[in-house]
């Protein structure tokens, strides 16, 4: 696949997707004779996940750190540690965002409650 078919399918930029792969997240993309990339499966496996990780808020450093260790044998451990480490990091996020959202609940239903009472029913 073309870079630009790649941008479309997995609706990233291409820019974006070169920055993953200059950076090390989008490892090994092959290219046709004159340069061109051309993105097989496992290439397309990796701005799938780069993405999907990106979205949920992992930190690059972790998934630069990750990939590295991805071709190098010995380090299931240490990559399975990124991923509880951030998996911890984006639990946080959830919880606050979870105490947030409660918050604005009771602030919208006692804003509610106030406006029924200031509006008698016709």
């Amino acid at each position: 696949m073309t870079i630009k078919e790649v941008s479309e399918k997995y609706d990233l930029s291409a820019d974006t997707i070169r920055y993953y792969e200059r950076i090390g997240l989008i490892p090994h993309v092959p290219r046709k004779e004159n340069g061109i990339r051309d993105f097989d499966e496992t290439a397309c496996g990796w701005v799938e996940f780069s993405k999907c990780m990106r979205n949920a808020g992992v930190q690059v450093e972790a998934l630069i750190e990750y990939v590295n260790l991805f071709f190098q044998e010995g380090t299931e451990a240490a990559r399975k540690e990124i991923l509880v480490e951030q998996r911890a990091r984006l639990q946080e996020q959830y919880d606050q965002l979870k105490t947030t959202m409660e918050r604005l609940d009771y602030k919208i239903a006692h804003y509610e409650e106030l406006m029924t009472k200031k509006c008698p029913q016709r």
